[in-house]
This record gives C-alpha cells, sequence and structure tokens, in this order.
C-alpha cells in the first residue's frame, strides 16, 4: 500500500514540471514578440523623413530694390478757379434773361433784368426836379454877374442844383440794382432763372465758371491732417476719359471743418479743354517715398508673438523670416529689415506651410 502511494506521489510531481516547462517557455515567445512590436512602434513614432511628406504648391516672387511712393487716394471734383453765382443786388420780378447755359460772358455784363417800372417813374420825377434846379441856378448865375441878387441867393439855387443831381444818380445807381451782372468772365454753366420768377439778392440765380483756370478739390480725414503739404506730387486719375494728370498740390487747408472733421486740399490745373467743371476724378496724393528699397504685398505677411514673418522660399524648402516693415500704400508695404535682394517670397500656398515645409513651385 505505500509503494502504491508512492508511486502516484512520484507521478504528480513529474506532471507539474513537466507544465511549468510549459509555461516559461510561452512568456520567453510572448516577451520577445513584445519587443519586437516595441521597436516597429517607437520606428513609426520617430521624426518624418521630410523627403517622405508632400511638398506643398506655392507661388514665388523675387524681390528686387525700386522706387517706393505712398500714396493717399481719395475721390475728387474739378470746379473752376474761378466759380461763382450772379445774383440782383435787389428784389424784383424777372421780366428779361439775356443769356443762357454755355454762352460766354465778360466780366460786368448784363445777364438779365428785374421789373423796374416803378422805379422808371421816381426817375422821371426826379428829372424835373432837376431841370427846374438847373434852370434857376443858371438864372441866379446870371443875375449876380449883373450884381443883381444876393450871394445867398446864388449859393441856395447852386445848393438845390447839386442835390436835385445827387438825387437823380442815387435813383439811377438803384434801378441799376434791379440787374444781374457777371462777377467774373466766363461760362455760364448754370442758369436757375427764368422770366416771372421772384428774385433776391444772394441768390444763387445765374453760374458763372471761368473755365480758363480749373482746379481739382478734395476733402481729407483730419486724420491726415499733418501728412499732406504743398508741394506733394499728385497724380489725376480720370476713368471716363482714360487719362491722367501729374501735378502738385497747391493748397492745403490749416483747419478742419467742424461738422465734416475734414479739411480742403487743392490742385490748380493749366488750361484743358477736356476737363470740365464738375467732372469726378481721383486724387493719388503722394506722402512719402523712398529710393532702391524693397517691397511686397501686405497679404503674405502674417503677424506672431515674435513680430512680422513671411516665407520665403530656401531651395525646395520654406524658410520663415521675420521682418520689421515702414510704409504702406496700394497693397504693397516697405520692408526695412529682413529681406535682400533676389530673396524669393511666397506669395500663394503659404497659409499652412511650418518652417522647413517642402514645397514645389507652380507656375
Amino acid at each position: 500500500m505505500k509503494k502504491l502511494i508512492l508511486l502516484l506521489m512520484s507521478a504528480t510531481v513529474l506532471a507539474a514540471c513537466g507544465s511549468n516547462n510549459g509555461k516559461k517557455e510561452d512568456i520567453e515567445k510572448l516577451k520577445k514578440e513584445r519587443s519586437a512590436l516595441d521597436q516597429k512602434i517607437k520606428a513609426l513614432e520617430g521624426p518624418v523623413n521630410d523627403s517622405a511628406k508632400k511638398a506643398t504648391p506655392v507661388s514665388i516672387m523675387e524681390v528686387q530694390p525700386t522706387d517706393f511712393i505712398s500714396t493717399i487716394n481719395v475721390q475728387s471734383q474739378i470746379t473752376g478757379d474761378q466759380n461763382t453765382f450772379a445774383s440782383s443786388q435787389a428784389p424784383g420780378i424777372v421780366n428779361n434773361v439775356l443769356v443762357h447755359t454755355g454762352e460766354r460772358v465778360s466780366k460786368g455784363q448784363v445777364l438779365a433784368t428785374l421789373d423796374v417800372a416803378a422805379m422808371e417813374q421816381q426817375i422821371e420825377g426826379q428829372q424835373a426836379q432837376l431841370t427846374l434846379a438847373k434852370t434857376v441856378y443858371e438864372k441866379q448865375k446870371n443875375l449876380w454877374a449883373q450884381n443883381i441878387g444876393t450871394e445867398v441867393q446864388l449859393l441856395q439855387s447852386k445848393a438845390n442844383y447839386e442835390s436835385a443831381q445827387s438825387q437823380q444818380a442815387a435813383l439811377i445807381a438803384q434801378k441799376n440794382m434791379y440787374r444781374v451782372l457777371s462777377p467774373i468772365t466766363g461760362v455760364v454753366d448754370q442758369m436757375n432763372l427764368k422770366v416771372g420768377d421772384a428774385t433776391a439778392p444772394g441768390a444763387q440765380s445765374i453760374r458763372v465758371v471761368n473755365t480758363d483756370k480749373l482746379k481739382a478739390e478734395a476733402n481729407l480725414g483730419e486724420n491726415y491732417l499733418g501728412k499732406v503739404k504743398t508741394g506733394n506730387p499728385v497724380t489725376l486719375i480720370f476713368p471716363d476719359l482714360n487719362d491722367s494728370v501729374k501735378t502738385s498740390l497747391t493748397y492745403v487747408a490749416e483747419a478742419v471743418d467742424p461738422m465734416s472733421r475734414a479739411f480742403l486740399v487743392q490742385v490748380k490745373l493749366n488750361n484743358n479743354h477736356n476737363l470740365h467743371p464738375n467732372m469726378s476724378c481721383i486724387m493719388k496724393i503722394g506722402n512719402y517715398e523712398s529710393k532702391n528699397t524693397l517691397t511686397v504685398p501686405i497679404a503674405v505677411i502674417q503677424k506672431t508673438s515674435k513680430g512680422e514673418m513671411l516665407y520665403v522660399a530656401d531651395g525646395n524648402k520654406a524658410r520663415a523670416v521675420y521682418i520689421k516693415t515702414g510704409a504702406n500704400s496700394n497693397g504693397l508695404v516697405e520692408v526695412l529689415s529682413g529681406l535682400n535682394a533676389g530673396d524669393k517670397v511666397i506669395t500663394a500656398g503659404f497659409e499652412d506651410l511650418d518652417n522647413g515645409d517642402p514645397i514645389t513651385t507652380q507656375q
């Protein structure tokens, strides 16, 4: 019986030892497989090979020194250097219009007349008084020459005659106030009168413009005060004429209008038969100029925590460059530092680039 028990115990021990050896082999095998997987994962998580990354198509421009002019663009209007309204000096009813729009007139020419019937009656009445005073004075003077009468009578008659002359002259002057005279030599540009209209001093009755002396006028916002001055170069662009005129500022107002918060600038123009009052144009005022400077489009510049940055093509890679900018105008900005002549600035396709990314140039 004891022998049987010993045999059973020995068989159990041998079976247990065989099972443990199998588990150890399985564990060693799994460890080796895990090590191989760790190496593959580590390789995948390592740095990406640049040559394997897809290149970004970009457009470039090569920057070269050029003359940079910063301009202020504003809507402008052509007007006459002498541009005024003619009106009567007294209120009344228009009874005759002597000119028409487009007619050339001279300074002092009568453009229209008002009803002066009542005034003419007063002048006729005064004429009779003047004739009587003159007759009395002449007779008194003849009597005085014959030592008849007194000196006081002579002086009195003379004073009455001179007074009548003054009253007559005043009435004639008053009658002339019922006329509309041209204040300048020019062309009738606007007619606001017709027979039967009532008018008065200061009314905008007839506009007269001297087209031989034209000017361009514009209003600039007060933020430009001090940034433009007389003599600044100006280009006037006339889209309807497909033409332009190069000149300079001739007047810059010193004060800002309290209502519009703007100030006036003017450009006097030489005689040009293609230009007419009230034409519109674009006034481009050059307020800054730099010779031999580098410029880039404003759109390519990115604002970062380190400053202004753009990308340049460095071989087949994009390189981030930090720059310092100056004045800007018409979509371009002056580059004061950070770029060199010949650098190839990336102008399209830079939005998703990082420093060192591969690129390919597209035509």
